[in-house]
């Protein structure tokens, strides 16, 4: 039998921008290595696999080289792709079963809002090599258990970064997250993520990364809220609220194409 796969753009409510996600709703299990073929087949920033469980949805997250602890983005999309094939009635919540434990999302009007771990940072000192790769001078270093937080002076630098992807996949952490104070109108802050060591040189818009902005800015600006922009070639926009130990990331998806996978089940 067929496998159903929809491609959702997520962080966007216009085809072709935000981040682009796979997702697979699982009609059985299957292992982690067909999981990972089909990730590479979609070569996607990831391709996300659900399946019901007893109390939710569990899933999972895969790069085209690797399985991933969190993947926002593509939890946003999961949500949407369930909510639209009535997996789930329009007004009931999707809960996840991760890596990163549970996890859930709530339609608001047109916007889905996602409840996620907060990751707050605490400052390091720059890897060596990170400046090199980035060709920036940083104001600020700081490090989660997944990433590297480099503050620059302004939004054109953001902009305008140009890193050496090579350099940065020798780093030893799974991305880095560059951010400043937003200086366009309607936004909070603004970031890009790249991650070649796990085969995304740069994510177009990262749920993430955000888990780690929210609480950085928070301190910084003395604020809950945010809407923040990610200024990859694609953007999107994220409203960020910091909860506690949580952060609620709101967005919108939009579905781009629905279609099967045939020879991968043979």
């Amino acid at each position: 039998m067929a496998q159903p796969v929809v491609q959702v753009d997520a962080f966007t409510d216009r085809p072709f921008k935000g981040n682009p996600a796979a997702v697979c709703v699982l009609s059985q299990p299957r292992d982690d290595q067909w999981m990972q073929q089909v990730a590479q087949e979609m070569n996607l920033s990831e391709t996300a696999f659900v399946q019901r469980a007893a109390d939710g949805f569990d899933l999972r997250w895969f790069t085209p080289t690797m399985e991933v602890d969190l993947c926002g983005h593509a939890t946003l999309a999961s949500a949407h792709a369930l909510w639209e094939a009535g997996y789930l009635a329009p007004d009931a919540q999707a809960r996840f079963h991760t890596r990163s434990g549970q996890l859930t999302a709530t339609r608001n009007g047109d916007i889905i809002e996602l409840n996620l771990p907060a990751m707050p940072v605490r400052e390091v000192a720059p890897p060596a090599g990170l400046a090199e790769a980035l060709e920036v001078v940083p104001e600020y270093v700081g490090a989660n258990s997944f990433d590297v937080l480099v503050v620059v002076a302004t939004e054109e630098e953001v902009r305008a970064l140009r890193p050496d992807y090579g350099l940065l996949r020798a780093l030893p952490v799974r991305g880095v997250i560059v951010t400043s104070r937003a200086t366009t109108q309607g936004h909070d802050f603004v970031s890009r993520y790249f991650a070649p060591a796990v085969g995304i040189d740069e994510d177009p818009v990262t749920g993430s990364a955000h888990c780690a902005l929210g609480p950085f800015w928070q301190e910084r600006l003395g604020q809950d809220s945010f809407v923040a922009y990610q200024a990859s070639a694609r953007g999107g926009r994220l409203v960020v609220r910091v909860a506690g130990d949580r952060v609620i990331l709101g967005g919108h998806a939009v579905t781009v194409f629905r279609g099967e996978l045939v020879e991968a089940l043979a």
